[in-house]
Parts: C-alpha cells; sequence; structure tokens
C-alpha cells in the first residue's frame, strides 16, 4: 500500500517523513527512492523526500501502479485530501498518517526560512512571505487543510510538540499504526536514528524548540497571530 506523511508546512514534516520512511523499510516495505527510480516517478515524486504534491487522480495514478504490484512505500504532501486519497484509504491501498505544529511556530519557522532564502539570492516555497502578516495569511490556509485531515476517520495524528516532548511513545505508536513492531530489532535502530537530541545529518531536524514564538515574536505580532488563529488554537490543543 501507499503511505501518505502528510503534514503542516515547518511543523516537522521532513523529520516525520523519515522517521515514517525507515519504519517501513525495517518492517518491510520498500525505500521509497528506488521506487520512484524503478517506476519513474521522478516527476511526480519530487525532492528528497518523494513529495507528490496535490492528490489528484493525475498524480496518484501512476504512484499506485507499484503499490498494486505488491510493494508499500512512503511518500510525503502538504496537501489537503481529495476523494481520490479518501477511496484509497478506504479500499485499505493507503494508510495517512499527518502531523501538525502550533500555527504561530509553523508561521515564525516558515517566515525565517524565507527571509535566510532571501538573504543567500535564493527562492524557496516561503521566501515570499515579507511580513508576518503574508506568514499568517499563508498559514491559514493550512489551517483548512488541517481542519480537513482531522477529520477523516483513521488517519493516524500526531503533533510536533508531542514527537519533541514524548519521542519514544509517539514513535512506537506511529510504529504500531504502521503495523510494525516497536522492539524489533530494525525498527527500533530506526527510531533511535531520528531521536531529535542526536543531531544526526540526514535527519531533517533543525531547530526543534517548541514555542520559541512566544519571544521571538513582537508582542503586537503575537496579538496578532492569536487572533488571526483563534478559531483554530483551542481545537488544536494550544493555549494563547
Amino acid at each position: 500500500m501507499i503511505i501518505l506523511v502528510a503534514g503542516m508546512p515547518r511543523a516537522g514534516s521532513g523529520w516525520h517523513y523519515n522517521l515514517t520512511h525507515d519504519i517501513v523499510v525495517a518492517a518491510g516495505g520498500q525505500d521509497a527512492r528506488q521506487i520512484r527510480k524503478r517506476f519513474l516517478l521522478a516527476p511526480i515524486l519530487t525532492e528528497v523526500n518523494c513529495n507528490i504534491g496535490s492528490l489528484s487522480i493525475k498524480r496518484l495514478g501512476p504512484v499506485l501502479v507499484p503499490a498494486m504490484l505488491g510493494n508499500t512505500f512512503a511518500i510525503k504532501t502538504h496537501s489537503q485530501p481529495s476523494a481520490m486519497a479518501r477511496r484509497l484509504m478506504d479500499s485499505g491501498r493507503m494508510k495517512v498518517t499527518y502531523i501538525y505544529r502550533d500555527p504561530r511556530a509553523a508561521l515564525l519557522s516558515a517566515y525565517e526560512y524565507g527571509q535566510r532564502a532571501r538573504a543567500a539570492g535564493r527562492s524557496n516555497a516561503f521566501s515570499r512571505l515579507e511580513t508576518i502578516q503574508q506568514a499568517i495569511d499563508f498559514m491559514k490556509l493550512y489551517l483548512r487543510i488541517w481542519r480537513n485531515w482531522v477529520a477523516i476517520p483513521g488517519v493516524h495524528i500526531m503533533r510536533y510538540e508531542d514527537l519533541l516532548e514524548d519521542y519514544d511513545t509517539q514513535a512506537a505508536g506511529l510504529a504500531r499504526f504502521l503495523k510494525a513492531e516497536p522492539d524489533a530489532a530494525a525498527v527500533r535502530e530506526a527510531i533511535d536514528f531520528y531521536r531529535s537530541e542526536k543531531g544526526v545529518k540526514g535527519q531533517h531536524f533543525q531547530v526543534g524548540q517548541a514555542e520559541r514564538f512566544r519571544t521571538e515574536l513582537t508582542p503586537d505580532q503575537l496579538d496578532t497571530t492569536n487572533l488571526a488563529f483563534e478559531p483554530y488554537l483551542k481545537e488544536m490543543g494550544y493555549t494563547p
């Protein structure tokens, strides 16, 4: 089947993807990068983390081929659920794990990442965010996507802060969701590799401070983000 690793941008989604990917491989699944190469899926599964982008029939159809041939592998998206994705979930061809983060922290990370890219003369998905208001508007889209994913029964929901603070419990829960035994040697090795405190290259883990936004945003900026995200914060389990 396809293991879809979905998440909010700048919410540890690369960390989440690589942990999921390696648990899948440790439990007998396939390396998604090799699947991409073998089935000529590079135009669809892009970047290092095999990001499918939108979950349209046009993109999911070709990716479904290796799954129907008996391969289980993990791909990534930031996109909203689609009718095609729902059908694949209902038919047992797809499992989804979704990660989110306090939107104020994700906003700050996206804004700072965009600033660093502009300063270096590079362009990325966040380099157009020149003000906090632009970052707020950007994040609102992903809050609507968050609400759509968490409403779907059977999606494995994770919070970045919980993964950071209680890694063993959260990683073991993810492994069990993937039908992997957390205490199996290969699975345990995969889980241990992605511990945030190791700081190993390839983890896709950076600053990792859950509430840095409280000191980095000005009081006015914090008030503005609290007001903008007020309908969501309580639902997500966060305090103003």
